[in-house]
């Protein structure tokens, strides 16, 4: 069907949540949908939920596999999606009753290939007491500058699940299997791909905090997989939007000393030296040329500067860490 949502939910022991995710897809006010539930090897009774859920709703296909991953999960699921747009639901969280009329009818107004909602952070115990959305305000923009928005952590978030996408545009861009801060793998290339996108400043989208998820876990070495995904941004943006490439450096630089300092304060013995060194040797391979420094603000210039020598770089991590700045 030409307008058919495919709603992908990967699933891992999250059973405590599982019910109230669904049963915010199913009630939606817009009806057609195609609610992937992607089992991924889930120790508790999340596959028996999936299954009973799938017997009450012809809409809902699930997928038993293989633990794999989020990742792996999610590819899962875009394998079998069938619809013409695509969208990703963290099977803790949930979304406002009209979050998918709102999506679509924000999609095809203004021809966009991505839309982005806003995202409200809730705790376990939260009750949704406004199912109906008012949009304030949206704006449009095209890959360049809704890239720069991305990079800079402005308008745009990398985090995949608050979006609705076509699916000719995004369909072929699988998930990095088996990496942390996954999304930073993904996001990039989707708006690379995109001619507009969309963002509505309506908070529709509920993300849960609670401390066993992947986020609310403390930091560990994984977390450099981020630093990973930003050296393959890089190229990328040096490749096919070599103007704004600059903006791009000067993030994915500020970003492995942000990591220096978090390696500082949280790991300790071989997790620290391992994290030290891999972060040294991102830090190296970064050119940061007169170009590159020229279109920084005084204080990143000043920054950059300081992180560049190495006796300056350990002695600022050192004091931003005991003053707890940037955390």
């Amino acid at each position: 069907m030409d307008n058919l949502i495919s709603i992908i939910v990967p699933i891992y022991k999250v059973e405590e949540y599982l019910r109230k995710c669904i049963d915010s897809l199913v009630n939606q006010t817009y009806k057609n949908l195609e609610i992937i539930l992607v089992d991924d090897g889930s120790p508790d009774n999340c596959g028996s939920i999936c299954d009973e859920a799938a017997l009450r709703d012809s809409r809902i296909k699930v997928v038993h596999k293989k633990n794999g991953g989020l990742s792996d999960a999610r590819n899962a699921g875009m394998q079998v999606a069938t619809g013409k747009y695509i969208s990703f639901i963290d099977s803790d969280d949930f979304v406002t009753l009209d979050f998918y009329q709102t999506m679509i009818e924000v999609m095809k107004k203004n021809d966009c290939d991505i839309v982005e909602c806003g995202v409200l952070k809730v705790n376990p115990d939260f009750e949704d007491n406004h199912n109906i959305s008012k949009i304030m305000s949206e704006k449009t923009y095209f890959a360049k500058d809704a890239l720069l928005e991305l990079i800079n952590d402005g308008a745009f978030h990398q985090h995949v699940w608050n979006k609705l996408y076509k699916r000719d545009v995004v369909g072929d861009i699988f998930f990095e299997k088996g990496a942390c801060n996954e999304d930073e793998f993904w996001t990039y290339r989707a708006f690379g791909k995109s001619k507009k996108i969309v963002k509505i400043d309506c908070k529709m989208y509920f993300y849960l905090q609670r401390p066993g998820s992947i986020m609310g876990v403390g930091y560990s070495l994984k977390r450099l997989d981020a630093l990973r995904a930003k050296k393959e941004r890089q190229a990328y943006l040096e490749e096919n939007f070599s103007d704004i490439a600059s903006l791009g450096k000067l993030n994915y630089f500020l970003s492995c000393y942000y990591a220096y300092k978090a390696s500082i304060k949280w790991l300790k013995g071989n997790d620290k030296k391992t994290a030290k060194k891999t972060i040294k040797t991102h830090l190296k391979n970064i050119d940061m040329s007169k170009n590159d420094i020229s279109v920084m603000t005084k204080k990143n210039r000043i920054r950059c500067r300081l992180i560049q020598n190495p006796v300056t770089f350990e002695l600022l991590s050192l004091f931003e860490c005991m003053m707890g700045i940037g955390f």
